[in-house]
């Protein structure tokens, strides 16, 4: 029974990862924005390995599942989300850098995860934890990939929540979304990122599978319901489009990505 709701919260983290990332890209091939590259990547990864995750936890555990799960689900995915955060809170030049950082450390990091030695064996049921079968290194690229990152979303989010209900927004950045949603979304986006990691708020659902899987679900639907909050209906055609005024903006073809936030509202 355990199995089943690990396999199908798995399953549903990865269908709604997979359609988040579609949106993004939508908006990423029309505006060229590249904070949405950023987040097309990120979602992306997490969808693989929510993908990795699932399929371990429906067929067994083994080196492969778990390199994946580890590479794409705890090392590569949160910072490349983070880094969307950092092109709508920092000067572009400086962005640029960053972004240049997390590409070289993400490959090293990749680099690290592939070709590391496993230590012990792997049980087909039991969720396996870097502790139990990794070195020191890719441990490291964990931690710092998983909690600096997150640091950086939520930090972001909340401040931008802040402004947007102290009434200060990016000067020129007129939105037709009310202050308060914008709000709520960033709330949601810092709930949905804490949530990823929490996975101990989750562990009265079963075994520790089930419980991670949980938190994977609840994070990526938080995070993607924000997104959905910062839409707005298509404007008319003869109506100028603004510049957007922050970081999770309108989410699907019938919406006009021109106000969203979900970190830098207030930039």
């Amino acid at each position: 029974m355990a199995a089943t709701s690990s396999s199908a919260l798995a399953a549903a983290a990865t269908l709604v990862s997979v359609a988040f990332a579609c949106c993004t890209l939508e908006r990423w091939l029309v505006r060229r924005k590249p904070h949405e590259a950023a987040w097309t990547v990120s979602l992306f990864l997490f969808a693989a390995g929510s993908a990795a995750l699932w399929l371990a936890t429906a067929t067994g555990w083994d080196a492969v599942s778990f390199r994946a799960f580890y590479l794409f689900g705890g090392v590569l995915n949160v910072p490349f989300l983070a880094l969307g955060t950092v092109y709508l809170l920092a000067d572009r030049r400086v962005a640029d850098r960053v972004a240049a950082t997390v590409t070289a450390v993400s490959l090293f990091a990749a680099g690290v995860v592939v070709s590391s030695p496993l230590r012990g064996a792997f049980d087909p049921v039991d969720f396996p934890s870097g502790k139990e079968h990794f070195g020191v290194l890719p441990r490291v690229f964990a931690g710092v990939g998983s909690g600096l990152a997150s640091l950086v979303i939520i930090g972001g989010a909340l401040w931008s929540a802040y402004r947007l209900l102290r009434g200060r927004t990016r000067p020129g950045a007129p939105t037709q979304v009310p202050a308060g949603r914008l709000a709520a979304a960033n709330l949601l986006i810092a709930l949905g990122t804490g949530a990823i990691s929490a996975k101990g708020l989750f562990e009265g659902l079963g075994d520790e599978a089930t419980a991670f899987s949980a938190a994977l679900a609840t994070g990526i639907v938080l995070l993607f319901v924000g997104f959905l909050l910062t839409g707005t209906r298509r404007a008319p055609a003869a109506a100028p489009v603004p510049e957007p005024a922050g970081e999770l903006e309108a989410a699907s073809p019938t919406a006009e990505p021109e106000h969203g936030s979900v970190a830098a509202v207030g930039r």
